[in-house]
């Protein structure tokens, strides 16, 4: 059964099916090549008649995913040129008012797309929810530094995708005075640097970062480095012109020989924090767009009258360490080598010996210091209504090691279990019931800004847990977060 709704721009026409309408790969922006190619988004032409809006769009230029992600992890890769695109999913186009999330998919800013099936929108749909995933550009096209042409592209797509909801979710009965942007990884980071933007001001009224807060961004100076580097490699100049005239295929190619050299071999000296946050391409605090750290504008009042929910995962960093085996190869002396460069000493670090292996402290290790205290100190600094949770179910995975891993809470929020191409993280079985609740949640916080426990405080540190027998806990590990206090 067909659906037929008028944009700004044009009809699209959905599809119907049990209740929900769904409409696929709409543009909200004009395809970021030719003229357009490393440029601010613009607006997309208008077109006759009746678009179909029948399947998802392209998705924006990424390399695979190295392995063994490629097979945890599979995503799709769309081909086209018009990759800024979303989807929306709708109980009803004719009705009003209805409380609106917007996704904003990870990838560490160089994957990712809105079209993996763990992020169907349609049971947000079923309960009351007008939802929304979005593309937006990654690596060097959303991401590198010019001095010639505004940085933060990808940004830019985002606030982009958020105004064309304010002027045209109401034709799917959505409330545009109502929006929710919600995010994990590099979406998470995305939801909290949009928070800190006064670009971004009134687009939203309520935020969830998901294992990504508010502290990973790039320098000028480091972004500087990274293009210079990049230049170097592809023997271009370090302009537009200079990188406009290397093929997106070369220059994805590129972008990932660097971005696996920086991690590979980690070298502060060189690459600052590119180095720190792992990540060779992220939004750069460039002065204008962006004017400061995320955690920092936010301490600083902004974002002060969104609501908030933000939390991670217990074992977040295992996703990167059981699976390539880095886990069981970490020894007493790596862990002190690394807790060390992250500026925990050995007292510190004795914090931490409840756990059975180095593999397992350092990953404990990892998690706080780039996933958990981030979003606490999220929750501290800002002076909106906050709340905190930490998601605790643990995958059966490899031998239950993979423990409540990074991206694990992602189809108990969307409650897509049965969804494919998660099932080597999943497992063969989970919990339809915290999925629900957990579901619930989200829904409740973007219908009313409360997801049903109490605000985050300093004093009692409210923080629920999600897990077969969810509960509010006070302060969990007080004592490994209090060992970070002035590191982290």
């Amino acid at each position: 059964m067909e659906s037929v709704v008028k944009t700004e721009y044009g009809q699209v026409r959905g599809e119907r099916a049990g209740g929900i309408a769904a409409f696929r790969g709409i543009p909200y922006a004009a395809p970021p090549f030719g003229p357009h190619r490393l440029q601010p988004p613009a607006r997309p032409l208008a077109w006759d008649g009746v678009r179909d809006a029948l399947a998802y769009g392209p998705t924006a230029p990424k390399p695979p995913l190295p392995r063994p992600f490629d097979e945890l992890l599979p995503e799709p890769a769309i081909p086209g040129d018009d990759c800024l695109n979303l989807n929306v999913w709708t109980p009803d186009p004719g009705r009003a008012g209805l409380p609106v999330m917007v996704w904003v998919h990870g990838g560490s800013f160089v994957n990712g797309s809105g079209a993996l099936p763990r992020y169907a929108g349609d049971r947000f749909a079923r309960d009351g929810v007008v939802c929304v995933t979005i593309n937006y550009r990654l690596g060097c096209d959303g991401f590198l530094f010019l001095e010639d042409v505004t940085p933060n592209r990808g940004l830019l797509d985002q606030i982009a995708a958020l105004e064309w909801v304010q002027d045209n979710i109401a034709a799917f009965g959505g409330d545009a005075g109502n929006v929710t942007i919600f995010g994990e990884s590099a979406g998470g980071m995305s939801v909290t640097t949009l928070l800190a933007m006064s670009r971004a001001a009134g687009l939203f009224r309520r935020a969830i970062p998901q294992s990504g807060a508010g502290h990973h961004v790039l320098s000028p100076g480091t972004a500087r480095l990274v293009t210079a580097e990049l230049a170097d490699r592809l023997g271009v100049a370090a302009t537009r012109e200079g990188f406009v005239g290397v093929s997106v295929d070369r220059l994805v190619a590129a972008q990932r020989r660097l971005s696996d050299d920086i991690v590979a071999s980690p070298d502060p000296g060189r690459w600052r924090e590119a180095t720190v946050i792992e990540m060779a391409f992220a939004p750069v605090v460039d002065g204008e767009l962006l004017s400061a750290r995320p955690i920092d504008a936010v301490a600083g009042g902004a974002g002060a009258d969104v609501d908030l929910l933000v939390g991670t995962n217990t074992d977040e960093h295992r996703l990167f360490l059981v699976p390539t085996g880095a886990m069981d190869a970490t020894t007493d002396a790596t862990l002190a080598t690394v807790a060390g460069a992250l500026g925990l000493d050995a007292t510190g670090l004795a914090a931490y010996t409840d756990v059975d292996s180095p593999g397992e402290a350092l990953a404990a290790v990892l998690t706080d210091c780039f996933f958990w205290l981030p979003a606490i100190r999220l929750a501290e600094a800002h002076r909106g209504a906050s709340y905190l949770y930490e998601f605790a179910w643990k995958s059966p995975m490899y031998e239950g090691r993979l423990g409540a891993c990074h991206g694990l809470e992602i189809p108990f929020v969307f409650d897509t279990l049965d969804a494919e191409g998660f099932e080597r993280v999943l497992g063969p079985v989970a919990p339809g019931a915290l999925a629900a609740a957990m579901h619930k949640a989200w829904v409740d916080f973007a219908t009313t800004g409360d997801p049903g426990w109490p605000a985050y405080d300093l004093q009692a540190r409210p923080t629920m847990i999600f897990d077969v027998d969810s509960a509010v806990i006070t302060d969990p590990r007080g004592r490994r977060r209090t060992v970070w206090d002035n590191i982290r």
